[in-house]
């Protein structure tokens, strides 16, 4: 999603390289190397670099990054914006860091088990991620660490500084740096997930005048709690408005029509989910809007027909994609 990084490393536990590669594949990620881990942070980290300096981790060298960016994956909603900072800090010094204020103060114990000391907790802040370093400024104090600092080091900051006299620039972080570190932190980052993909709908219209009343006044009352995307259009054709909406990964669609069963153009849409980069790993909402403008106004459908869409949006929904229909009488 940042198109200034040119490559990615995802360094993996050996069992689970197999299970990485498939996801690559599966959702279509580009510029992702895989490349396995070691038994520790430090020792996992050292195996990443080296694809960009040693042939044995890499069946060819990619090319050597001016600027490294190290993130870990138990922060998955870090933004851009910090992102860079982080790299134009370490442009500038060396190496980069994200922080956060301390939420709680710091003790050591004494070995009875009593308090021993406690630090001020003004003058400290939590190193979070993502950091950045000058490639050769990482990979040299990679280099010259000790099997102890491999082992058992945690801090990247803290080689660059011992190894290559590197004082780290401190990048004030925000809020969304929180770590997914217990089962409970799943069902938080979930809802986050689920909240940011509800905020923008697309409401997709016909072109004749009845349904572009509606698909106005519908984006109206909407627009004042979520983003709309409001477009009129024939779905069977195929329109760079709606195609530059799915690339953006719009997760929520609401098309208004007038026939009696419009599945040709929710296929249309389904298919050009499909064909989308779009990752499918939250449902798309699909809401199909039949507008019954006749002058007989009767919500009776067919047998034929219900089977038919009730049958298409079981198909769909092995897709992760949840379509759903509404019959509305209109005067």
């Amino acid at each position: 999603r940042i198109s200034w990084i040119s490559d990615i490393i995802v360094v993996v536990s050996p069992e689970n390289i197999e299970t990485m590669k498939t996801i690559i594949e599966k959702y279509g990620h580009k510029r992702v190397t895989v490349v396995e881990g070691g038994i520790t942070r430090h020792r996992s980290i050292f195996n990443g670099l080296k694809v960009f300096a040693e042939n044995e981790f890499s069946s060819h060298l990619l090319q050597k990054p001016e600027v490294v960016i190290i993130h870990d994956a138990v922060r998955p909603f870090v933004e851009e914006d910090i992102i860079s900072k982080v790299v134009m800090a370490a442009k500038e010094h060396g190496a980069a860091g994200a922080i956060r204020p301390l939420v709680s103060t710091v003790i050591a114990s004494a070995a009875d088990g009593c308090l021993d000391h406690s630090l001020e907790r003004a003058r400290y802040r939590a190193s979070e991620m993502p950091q950045a370093f000058l490639f050769d400024i990482i990979y040299e104090a990679y280099q010259q660490c000790t099997d102890h600092d491999l082992d058992y080091g945690t801090e990247c900051l803290h080689l660059a500084l011992k190894y290559s006299k590197t004082k780290a620039k401190l990048v004030e972080g925000t809020a969304d740096l929180w770590k997914v570190t217990y089962k409970r932190d799943l069902y938080a980052a979930e809802s986050i997930i689920k909240e940011n993909l509800s905020q923008q709908v697309c409401v997709i219209t016909n072109v004749k005048e009845t349904l572009a009343q509606v698909g106005f006044l519908l984006p109206e009352s909407l627009k004042s709690q979520i983003k709309v995307e409001a477009i009129s259009i024939s779905l069977s054709k195929n329109d760079s408005c709606l195609q530059n909406i799915i690339s953006g990964q719009c997760y929520n669609y609401v098309c208004v029509n007038e026939k009696r069963c419009a599945l040709q153009e929710i296929q249309e849409l389904v298919d050009m989910l499909e064909k989308s980069n779009i990752p499918f790993l939250c449902p798309v909402v699909l809401i199909s809007v039949h507008l019954d403008i006749s002058e007989n106004n009767s919500f009776s459908i067919g047998m034929e027909d219900l089977t038919t869409i009730k049958k298409f949006a079981r198909e769909a929904k092995k897709k992760n994609i949840l379509v759903y229909g509404l019959l509305m009488q209109y005067k």
